[in-house]
């Protein structure tokens, strides 16, 4: 079998959106840091969570180069 090209690509995609997530939550530490330190953790530890929620489609695509099952 030959490698799919898919899987560096996916590999890529997943930095890139961990990137782009830790720069968008970092924008707003500002606003964040007003809040109560307890809202803050819920705050971190919600957005800490919800960057996997496009994980699933994207291994899925890198395992059998469809988006949906």
């Amino acid at each position: 079998m030959t490698p799919s090209w898919r899987k560096p690509a996916g590999a890529l995609l997943i930095v890139g959106l961990i990137l782009f997530w830790a720069v968008l939550v970092a924008s707003f530490s500002g606003s964040i840091g007003q809040l109560h330190p307890l809202l803050q953790a819920l705050v971190y530890v919600f957005t800490g969570i919800i960057w996997i929620a496009p994980l699933k489609p994207l291994l899925r695509w890198m395992e059998t180069g469809r988006w949906r099952a």
